[in-house]
C-alpha cells in the first residue's frame, strides 16, 4: 500500500509538472488571425462584411448546447503569373491585383515609361473597366539596394507614371490612391538578384464589380487621391 501511495504521488508531481511545462511554453501575444495580413500595405485590400446567419434555423440542426462561432468570409485567391514573372495577376473574392515588373516598364533606375510599358498598362485599363472600377490603387516598391529615400522617391514617381497613363484610358469618374513604399513590404528575398527583381514592382488594384476600395486614403506616407 505504501509503494502504490507513493507512485501515485510521483504520477501527480509529474503530471503537475509537465501541465506547468505546457503553460510556459504557450504564448501569450495573439498570432495573426486568417484574414489579417501584416505583410500588405495599408489600403492595398478590400473586405466583404461577412454573411448573417440565423443561428436558431432548425437547418442547421445544431446540437443541444452548441453555438455557432462567429461568421467569416474565407478569401479565395487565384494567382497567374506569366513564364518570365514579368507581369502577375491576383484575383480574389473582392480583389483583381496586377503587379508588373519595373524592368518591363521602365530603363534602370528611372521613373519614366519605355514603349512596352503603354501596352501593358492599356490592357489593365480595360480589366478596370470590365470590373466598373470606380477606385484604383497605383503602389511602386523597389529592392533594398540605395538608400530608403531615393528608393520612397522613385517608387512613387513610377506609380504617378503608371497612374498618367492609366487615366488616360479610364474616365473622370475614377478615383486613384497613388503610392510609392520604397524597400517596405517585399514579396520575395532581397538577398538575391531574382529576389530583388520581384521586389521592383509597380502593383495596380481595385475591387471586383465596381465597389468602393476600403482602406483607401488610410495609413501610409505618400498618399494622393486624383481624378484624371
Amino acid at each position: 500500500m505504501t509503494r502504490s501511495r507513493s507512485r501515485s504521488r510521483s504520477l501527480a508531481t509529474a503530471t503537475a509538472g509537465t501541465l506547468t511545462a505546457l503553460l510556459l511554453l504557450t504564448p501569450t501575444t495573439p498570432a495573426w488571425a486568417d484574414d489579417e495580413d501584416p505583410s500588405a500595405p495599408p489600403g492595398s485590400t478590400t473586405t466583404s462584411p461577412p454573411p448573417e446567419v440565423d443561428s436558431n434555423s432548425p437547418g442547421l440542426k445544431l446540437a443541444d448546447g452548441a453555438t455557432l462561432a462567429p461568421a467569416k468570409v474565407l478569401d479565395i485567391k487565384s494567382v497567374v503569373e506569366d513564364m518570365g514573372g514579368a507581369e502577375r495577376r491576383e484575383d480574389t473574392n473582392t480583389d483583381v491585383k496586377f503587379a508588373l515588373q519595373a524592368e518591363v516598364l521602365f530603363p534602370k533606375d528611372s521613373p519614366k515609361l519605355n514603349p512596352e510599358a503603354a501596352a501593358r498598362i492599356k490592357a489593365i485599363a480595360y480589366e478596370a473597366k470590365a470590373q466598373r472600377a470606380t477606385d484604383v490603387r497605383v503602389f511602386g516598391f523597389t529592392d533594398n539596394l540605395g538608400s530608403y529615400a531615393h528608393g520612397k522617391k522613385l517608387s512613387k514617381d513610377r506609380a504617378e507614371a503608371v497612374h498618367d497613363e492609366l487615366a488616360s484610358h479610364l474616365g473622370p469618374e475614377v478615383t486613384y490612391a497613388v503610392r510609392g513604399y520604397s524597400e517596405d513590404y517585399p514579396i520575395a528575398d532581397n538577398g538575391s538578384e531574382e529576389g530583388r527583381k520581384k521586389n521592383r514592382r509597380v502593383e495596380v488594384s481595385f475591387p471586383r464589380g465596381g465597389g468602393p476600395a476600403a482602406g483607401v486614403g488610410d495609413g501610409g506616407e505618400g498618399v494622393e487621391e486624383s481624378s484624371p
